[in-house]
């Protein structure tokens, strides 16, 4: 499994900024930047790029053909739903 990290380094940016240039805040975070929104020298919220939630299983998600390598047991083969309960709890 391949881990990537990024470091995101974190703009401040004033309230009286923001409401002067939105767009150009907007477009920086839709470059991936992280923008802290201050009112009065105190951080009061945050502005990150959202990344879409997935919910495909990746091809090499070790767990997807668990069921491959398994060898039969005492009480025949665990069908996948089994599986899932064991290792998620589900």
């Amino acid at each position: 499994m391949n881990l990537k990290f990024m470091l995101i380094s974190m703009k401040e940016m004033t309230m009286l900024e923001f409401r002067r240039n939105a767009r150009r805040a907007l477009d920086a975070v839709r470059r991936g930047e992280r923008i802290v929104l201050t009112y009065r020298g105190k951080a009061v919220a945050r502005l990150e790029p959202i990344r879409p939630e997935s919910t495909d299983v990746p091809d090499d998600d070790p767990l997807l053909r668990i069921e491959d390598f398994a060898l039969d047991g005492p009480g025949g083969p665990l069908p996948n739903d089994a599986i899932d309960r064991i290792v998620y709890g589900i």
